[in-house]
């Protein structure tokens, strides 16, 4: 006699590395969360945009800086099968929507703010807080020219903070401004005289970017080139009357509304892309993961895109290390408990069941069911288990003796002292009402 033939099973499959699953309860957090940000975009008359995740490989190139990290060290770049394109799976948003933007002529009635969402790609080595995939929210004004709209973003993030729980201790604000064009030129060539004087304390990377990107130097976080960074020419000595009018508008803005903030003259973000405002909110709860958001101006990207000009600012924000602050500080996130749970004793009373629940479904509250298992319905005792694990406020019971009677018995789940009750069943339109404000 043979033997039967063993199943044989694969090896199970893996997310990539740096690439993560969001499953319940975590994903009822971001759910709360993408929740607060829809409420303020719409508290702030922002429209929602979406864009592609794969974009040609130049527009980066291009917009980013040829000579940045991002763009050098961490897309995920590819050639097209089909036809040989280079495209790149997005590392950011806001070169992707002012792609967008030229190519519908979508400012072409005039400016508009915008923002959106989704998962954004950098191949770097994967640590709490920094994934290969990830997501940010993006937030732009677009066609907006004056140092109104730079304070109105600021202040939106601080009205994004209260909203969320978190205080004044536990984000601080850091300002700060790049000019125009030809004062960070000036800036560049005393920047460059400067580090090639001291060229025998600049590190690999440092000498790398000395002729191509000096400004980034001063994100240099090698503890030896320190003081050569410190004594660096800083940029707000070259900014000339009508940048510096600017940023005086952006702090007097701020000052008004009770903002504190620092101004850093070492702040120069990592695009470059960026003129004259620049901001970043940063605390100190994440340990080296410092900076939950930031952005600034960006007046040139449109032309350098090949555009029409046109001034922007905007920000970004990852969501992921939002979310661990949040945890950080102890902010409790709104969970997605069902309002009910019904209580399915027999199979009899199933057609019962789940008619009543649909209707108190449409009726606005949020149901479960309990739902048959390998052991059919199972245990009383077992689902009222299932029903208090499952953060509902009250149990409707489908027994047997109550349907004889035309009723349902609900029991709360949250007050022990509250007495059970029965409600008519053939009303429960009229009692959906009475278990919502409970």
């Amino acid at each position: 006699m043979t033997e039967p033939k063993k199943t044989v099973r694969p090896e199970p499959l893996q997310a990539v590395k740096g690439m993560n699953d969001i499953l319940p309860p975590e994903s009822a957090r971001w759910e709360w969360f993408e929740a607060k940000v829809r409420a303020l975009m719409a508290r702030y008359a922002y429209a929602n945009l979406r864009t592609p995740i794969v974009e040609p490989t130049a527009l980066f190139v291009r917009g980013i800086g040829e000579v940045t990290d991002i763009v050098e060290k961490e897309m995920y770049s590819f050639e097209d099968s089909m036809n040989g394109d280079r495209l790149t799976l997005r590392p950011e948003h806001t070169a992707g929507i002012v792609r967008a933007m030229i190519e519908h002529n979508a400012l072409y009635n005039g400016p508009l703010r915008i923002w959106t969402n989704g998962a954004v790609f950098r191949h770097e080595r994967p640590q709490k807080g920094r994934y290969r995939q990830f997501h940010q929210i993006d937030v732009e004004a677009l066609g907006f020219a004056g140092p109104d709209v730079d304070a109105e973003q600021i202040l939106m993030c601080r009205a994004l903070w209260r909203d969320l729980g978190l205080s004044d201790d536990d984000v601080r604000l850091e300002l700060n401004s790049l000019g125009q064009p030809a004062e960070r030129q000036a800036h560049r060539a005393a920047l460059i005289a400067h580090f090639e004087a001291h060229a025998h304390v600049l590190d690999d990377d440092a000498r790398r970017r000395l002729l191509t990107n000096p400004l980034r130097i001063l994100d240099n976080k090698n503890p030896a080139m320190q003081p050569v960074v410190e004594a660096a020419p800083q940029l707000m000595d070259f900014l000339g009357e009508a940048s510096l009018a600017h940023l005086a508008a952006v702090r007097a803005a701020l000052d008004a509304a009770g903002l504190a903030y620092r101004i850093n003259p070492r702040l120069v973000r990592g695009m470059d892309y960026y003129n004259l405002t620049v901001f970043e909110w940063v605390t100190d709860k994440l340990g080296s993961q410092g900076t939950v958001c930031g952005g600034g101006r960006y007046d040139g990207l449109f032309e350098q895109l090949g555009g029409k000009p046109t001034p922007a600012i905007g920000w970004g924000m990852g969501v992921e290390r939002m979310l661990l602050l949040l945890e950080a500080v102890g902010v409790a996130a709104a969970t997605a408990s069902p309002d009910v749970y019904a209580i399915v004793p027999a199979a009899s009373a199933m057609p019962t069941a789940m008619a009543t629940c649909e209707a108190l479904r449409s009726a606005g509250l949020k149901v479960q069911m309990h739902a048959a298992g390998a052991d059919a319905w199972g245990s009383m005792k077992s689902q009222f288990k299932r029903a208090d694990a499952s953060g509902a406020r009250f149990a409707l019971i489908f027994g047997a003796d109550e349907l004889a009677r035309g009723a349902v018995a609900c029991k709360s789940l949250r007050d022990a002292a509250a007495p059970q009750r029965e409600l008519v069943l053939d009303q429960p339109a009229t009692w959906a009402a009475d278990l919502l404000i409970a």
